[in-house]
């Protein structure tokens, strides 16, 4: 079932209770059905239809949070929603809008920090809910509270992490985000423990970019760091995330300057067959939509622009 037709079985539902005051107990009904099918518009092959119909949905979820506030399945659901829809249609396009406004790459800049905080509300209420005084505990020892996390939290670990992770990148300018990297790291590396393919790669994939905002490195080590998450992703993957490629290209070769495998990646990022999963289509297309705008600006990307010769 898309997320359209769920929703359009939502208001459906919601316009019957009307007359008798929505209980609880029916929201949550409506929350299991919508959350049950987690993200389903992944799957779409049309991102622009996807990006027109995905804030009704995300307003759905929060229409009915306002009614069942503890809901895991619908904070999940918020907080994975609200962060794909941001990294895909906001975030995205930052460095898009860079060339024609700056003041428009900054709008876009501040609306997806927005989103990606709210998502990060969500994610956190979600882990409150399960394990309650979780905030308060990953501030005072983060490694005994998530100790306390078991597999079944895995998602709501992961899609909360993403979304501070996410948000930081947008903080440059913020020392008082950028001093919780470490939390950030500490909690994804706690997913690799419970559920390492979480995500067919997701994990290790989201680790290439925790590596790159590492500062006081030493970049033959950094470099290192990240390529062993990057084959680690593929592998998990089976070479199926265009992402992976796009990251690794992107936060690895450009720093160290090596044109060639950066084209290289790049090249097998756009050779991903979105259609071999489809639970992963929308993010391939946007992550092959990322390769095609980089391998069209790779003048400003790269000293020498010419590939290097093996």
């Amino acid at each position: 079932m898309t997320i359209l037709v769920k929703n359009a079985a939502v208001c459906g539902a919601l316009v019957l209770l009307c007359g008798c005051s929505i209980k609880r107990v029916a929201i949550n009904k409506i929350g299991n059905m919508l959350a049950s099918g987690g993200s389903t518009f992944t799957s779409d092959d049309d991102p622009e239809l996807v990006e027109a119909a995905i804030p009704f949905g995300l307003k759905t979820y929060e229409s009915l949070l306002a009614e069942s506030p503890k809901h895991t399945g619908l904070l999940l659901a918020a907080a994975q929603g609200f962060t794909e829809y941001s990294y895909a249609f906001v975030d995205s396009r930052i460095d898009e809008a860079r060339a024609e406004s700056l003041e428009r790459a900054d709008a876009l800049r501040n609306r997806a920090r927005r989103l990606y905080i709210r998502a990060y509300g969500y994610g956190m209420r979600g882990l409150e809910v399960r394990h309650p005084g979780f905030a308060a505990a990953l501030d005072n020892d983060a490694d005994s509270a998530l100790k306390r996390v078991t597999r079944r939290d895995v998602p709501l670990l992961y899609w909360t992490a993403a979304s501070r992770g996410l948000t930081i990148s947008l903080s440059k300018t913020s020392p008082e985000l950028i001093a919780e990297l470490p939390l950030v790291e500490t909690i994804i590396r706690r997913v690799a423990e419970l559920d390492e393919n979480f995500g067919a790669g997701a994990v290790p994939e989201f680790l290439i970019t925790l590596e790159a905002a590492h500062s006081g490195v030493k970049p033959e080590v950094q470099q290192e760091l990240m390529r062993q998450h990057f084959e680690r992703a593929v592998e998990l993957s089976q070479g199926k995330r265009a992402g992976t490629f796009v990251s690794f290209a992107e936060y690895a070769c450009v720093p160290a300057q090596n044109n060639a495998e950066f084209q290289s990646l790049l090249e097998k990022a756009l050779a991903v067959d979105t259609d071999a999963d489809p639970d992963n289509r929308l993010a391939n297309l946007v992550a092959q939509r990322r390769a095609r705008w980089l391998l069209n600006h790779i003048d400003e990307l790269f000293l020498e622009t010419a590939p290097k010769q093996p």
